[in-house]
């Protein structure tokens, strides 16, 4: 009898760590109502706003990107995108202006964001070269870069990316060069020469294409002269900011930046 009891306390024994193994290994051990977040998954992707300050060359492009920007994360505004001269873009942010992400036009003025301390490690996204911009019919008879000197010409100052361009490519044809005005960015000297206030101007070859005001020419010697232009995720952006700056290297964005003339960084 005695035996016989302990034979049915070890069968019990046996059969209640068999139910206690079969309930653990259930399911895997998972709550079947709890969010799967293995392979296959869909992670949330950045949100929140976006503030950008590029260059005043690359407004046809950046708007384009940062449609497809917004496609691709739907849970990102990019604001209206702030477009200037690079160096009057670098020196409202040195003054307190709030931004994510700064594109220029150039390295020598993003280096100077980068010496100041709101900025590390830009990346090279595009490169572009300059034209001879002139009126529709060329009134002035503008047909090379000596005619500059002669000519009624507009160019953007010293300070600015294509000012910079302009000026080394100048100086490397040797041609003299005395300037109606100045320009703070590419986009005023263009509009200057469509609405036939000047006879030429120096312009980049992405701003010409598709503008039935002007016609153009690629000068001797511009091939040379090439601007490269770097972007950057300031300090303390968001990182909706930071997928933005990557998203701009990225195959739809160069794509984008292709078509409307852009070199390859």
């Amino acid at each position: 009898m005695r035996l016989r009891r302990i034979g049915i306390a070890a069968l019990l024994g046996m059969l209640l760590l068999t139910g206690c193994t079969t309930s653990a290994h259930s399911g895997d051990g998972l709550d079947p109502n709890a969010e799967s977040s293995g392979p296959g998954t869909e992670q949330p992707g950045p949100t929140g706003e976006v503030t950008v300050f590029a260059g005043a060359s690359l407004s046809t492009a950046f708007d384009e990107i940062a449609d497809s920007f917004e496609q691709q994360y739907p849970g990102v505004t990019v604001r209206p995108i702030v477009y200037d001269g690079s160096s009057t873009l670098v020196t409202q942010l040195q003054e307190g202006a709030r931004a994510d992400v700064l594109a220029t036009a150039d390295e020598r003025n993003m280096q100077t964001l980068v010496d100041s301390g709101l900025a590390v490690d830009p990346q090279l996204f595009a490169t572009n070269t300059l034209v001879v911009a002139v009126p529709a019919g060329n009134p002035g008879d503008v047909d090379s870069l000596d005619d500059l000197a002669d000519a009624v010409t507009v160019l953007c100052a010293p300070e600015v990316p294509c000012g910079a361009a302009s000026t080394k490519l100048l100086d490397a044809a040797g041609v003299k060069v005395t300037p109606a005005s100045l320009e703070q960015n590419v986009t005023a000297v263009l509009q200057k020469i469509a609405a036939g206030e000047a006879d030429a101007g120096l312009v980049y070859a992405t701003d010409v294409i598709g503008d039935d005001a002007v016609e153009s020419f690629a000068p001797a010697g511009a091939d040379e002269v090439v601007n490269r232009y770097p972007i950057v995720a300031l300090r303390d952006a968001s990182e909706a900011g930071v997928a933005f700056a990557e998203f701009v290297r990225g195959d739809e964005a160069q794509q984008i930046l292709a078509k409307l003339g852009f070199g390859a960084p």
